[in-house]
């Protein structure tokens, strides 16, 4: 505020800066001029040089097709991710022996009786898919020759173990032996056993038992939203995991999957005009966030050349140096939000573009992109809020508070970080929501939120009497901190700051140095004396006052 009044009152001096400047009051006025057309809205610049909006007329287009293109893109990927999902859930039931959906928790044999059969269930059942399965799926085929299940069990080297003498010799290498067992092969409960090269080995340590085997289908259900079906090629291995060695052999399926253009298709009654629709679309889309990010970017470079005039100008004029914060109000934060969010429009519409004619799978990346962009898009329709008085106080409030808020943060993740790793280590081995630093992470902030409290404290009712002391002391500390100390602050901080700028827009008074020195121009929008507005007071600057 102090300098804002010494601004107003250096006012008296001007003549005699000017003159030692060799500046006179016309070129002052105009490059004031300037300062302000360029701080104006689109609907005053329009009335001030009858400048189109081109850049708004551009986002509010953007609105409408990004969300359009994200909502045809998303209704393509829940299919794709539906499939896929449904076809894990079928090969879990098809090859796992019992399997019931076991939501909390993965399916786990405990003898040796156990491991052998599921092994031979597994096969059998491959081997006879064609006679099983109600789906289309089919076996790879390459060459002629079917591509066989692959049988491999993953050992230690040499080790000898002896729990009742508490001896043990480990060579800590691994070796892997495997066989393979064609589609159409028959099976009988004594091919493994007299396999001249395989044996399941307890004795040896056997860390794992892993099957590979390779199953192709069509995804069928895109006809019906007139789209061509993809092929998909699901390569699944089914791991027996004994890396613990602690008597429980856990079981699951993992599924990694390729997605193809089919080689031969025919679709009664399309002709592809669909495809070139999307393919169309996509690329209006493409022109006009490039269109959008040319403007944009050229608006930024402008006003980073007029924060540099204004600092010489500033430097001559009133023999001062331009704060930081006055030379940020230059670079308007909406335009880089824009221009981030074009770049990854552009991106994702690349992608979804090669998605579409087949040459690329980037389903999640595409969606990352599109989805980001997405909503950076209607997160700028905030800029144009602003334009109105009773939103722009909200907006002016969010982006005063915004270092202060940072800075707090930094403090309370700093907190927030020490009690994560004391739970994870100490709570970890008794708690599920404390296993990894991940989970810790997540159940401390549905903590924070008030979220799942009760069940938090009950699980830990039948630990030890030190851990269930130590678990109510950590748990009680962590929520008073940060619910009735940290999250007062924060709002505190937040109210704090919508008073100041009310208070500041109740005065109107100018709260920066380039505020108060715009503030001295008294032209009109429609006065007209914007039309001829000097772009050289940058030289002039520089050869009156430095040359």
């Amino acid at each position: 505020m102090e300098d804002s009044k010494q601004l107003l009152a250096a006012r008296s001096e001007e003549s005699q800066r000017n003159g030692c400047c060799g500046l006179d009051t016309k070129t002052v006025e105009d490059f004031r001029r300037r300062l302000k057309y360029f701080f104006m809205n689109p609907c005053e610049k329009y009335r001030a040089r009858g400048r189109k909006p081109w850049k708004l007329t551009i986002q509010i287009i953007k609105i409408a097709i990004t969300t359009i293109q994200l909502v045809s893109f998303g209704l393509s990927n829940e299919m794709m991710v539906t499939f896929k999902d449904e076809n894990l859930m079928t090969f879990r039931n098809l090859f796992l022996k019992g399997y019931k959906d076991h939501r909390h928790g993965s399916l786990s044999l405990y003898t040796k009786r156990d491991v052998n059969e599921h092994i031979h269930y597994i096969i059998n059942r491959y081997t006879n898919l064609q006679n099983l399965t109600v789906g289309n799926l089919a076996y790879e085929l390459i060459n002629g020759d079917y591509t066989p299940l692959t049988l491999c069990q993953v050992f230690y080297r040499n080790s000898t173990i002896d729990p009742e003498n508490d001896t043990f010799d480990i060579d800590p290498h691994i070796d892997k032996d495997c066989i393979s067992i064609h589609p159409m092969q028959s099976l009988s409960n004594d091919t493994l056993a007299t396999h001249p090269n395989f044996s399941l080995d307890f004795r040896r340590w056997l860390l794992s038992v892993n099957i590979y085997l390779t199953l192709k289908t069509i995804n069928l259900q895109t006809v019906r939203h007139h789209e061509l079906p993809d092929c998909y090629d699901f390569h699944i291995v089914i791991v027996f995991d004994n890396r613990a060695h602690s008597g429980k052999i856990k079981v699951d399926i993992e599924n990694d999957v390729r997605i193809y253009e089919c080689s031969d298709w025919n679709v009664e009654g399309t002709s592809g005009k669909n495809d070139y629709l999307l393919l169309s679309f996509d690329s209006v889309v493409f022109l006009a966030c490039f269109a959008s990010l040319i403007l944009c970017i050229r608006s930024v470079v402008h006003g980073i050349q007029l924060q540099f005039e204004f600092s010489i100008f500033f430097s001559a004029y009133y023999n001062k140096t331009v704060s930081w914060s006055d030379r940020m109000e230059f670079v308007n934060g909406w335009y880089i939000l824009i221009i981030v969010s074009d770049i990854m429009t552009i991106t994702g519409s690349v992608l979804k573009i090669g998605i579409q004619t087949k040459f690329l799978t980037n389903y999640d990346v595409c969606s990352i992109l599109l989805g980001t962009a997405t909503m950076l898009v209607w997160v700028g329709v905030i800029r144009y809020l602003s334009f109105f008085k009773k939103y722009n106080i909200l907006i002016l409030t969010l982006r005063a508070a915004l270092p202060n808020v940072f800075r707090f943060c930094v403090c309370a993740a700093i907190i927030y970080l020490g009690y994560c790793f004391c739970g994870w280590i100490v709570l970890g081995p008794y708690h599920d929501k404390f296993r990894t630093l991940a989970k810790v992470t997540e159940c401390l902030f549905s903590l924070l939120n008030g979220d799942d409290m009760f069940s938090t404290f009950l699980r830990m009712r039948d630990k030890t009497y030190m851990v269930w002391l130590f678990s109510r002391l950590y748990l009680y500390s962590f929520i008073s901190i940060f619910i009735y100390m940290v999250l007062s602050l924060f709002i505190a901080l937040i109210t704090d700051t919508y008073e100041t700028i009310k208070h500041h827009q109740k005065d109107k008074e100018p709260v920066s140095q380039l505020q108060a020195f715009i503030a001295e121009c008294i032209d009109q929008p429609e006065s007209g004396r914007y039309q001829n507005t000097d772009e050289s007071t940058c030289c002039m600057f520089s050869s009156g006052c430095f040359g």
